[in-house]
């Protein structure tokens, strides 16, 4: 009588599981199996071999799925940032280097990640014999250019120079010999 009555409340429980889900809109919860009998006596203990570890037939492996190929990326400016630059340069074959410096910073409020901006920046300063903030720029620039090898070229070229200015020749021949810079 007591097995019946668990089997019962074990029923019970379970469809009561199922109805709360249905009228939840959730999907049912997989059915929990029910405690084992503690009274029962043990099943005997048949001499059968045990299933084997490998499944039968053969095993086959299917490929990892490809991606599709992306072609390569190109960084552009924006029209705001482009016409930021173009003032930008007339400033600076004009002399005004603040001016040029204030405006190259208005462009890069736009487009932080940039790499083209970060280059100009960093030419600027060339211009204006700072070679280490020029490094910076051409790190940074470099850093933003994955996937863009033009970009990559020319940040590269003014990391290699901006080193050279700075009497670190070794390094700069280091950089000009990356793949990206050929």
């Amino acid at each position: 009588m007591a097995q019946e009555y668990r089997s019962l409340t074990g029923v019970a429980g379970v469809l009561a599981l199922a109805a709360a889900a249905l009228l939840s809109g959730c999907p049912s919860p997989e059915p929990r199996p029910s405690p084992p009998d503690m009274t029962a006596p043990l099943p005997q203990a048949r001499n059968t071999p045990a299933p084997s570890a490998q499944p039968p037939g053969p095993v086959v492996q299917t490929p990892p799925p490809q991606r599709p190929s992306q072609p390569p990326r190109e960084n552009h400016l924006s029209p705001a940032a482009r016409a930021l630059v173009t003032q930008a340069r007339t400033m600076m074959s004009h002399g005004d280097l603040d001016g040029a410096s204030s405006t190259l910073d208005r462009a890069l409020r736009i487009e932080p990640n940039n790499p083209l901006l970060w280059i100009e920046r960093g030419r600027l300063r060339l211009s204006e014999n700072d070679a280490h903030q020029a490094e910076g720029c051409g790190r940074k620039a470099l850093a933003l250019a994955s996937g863009d090898r033009l970009t990559q070229a020319k940040a590269g070229q003014l990391l290699a120079d901006a080193l050279r200015a700075q009497q670190r020749n070794q390094e700069a021949h280091e950089v000009e010999s990356q793949p990206f810079m050929h």
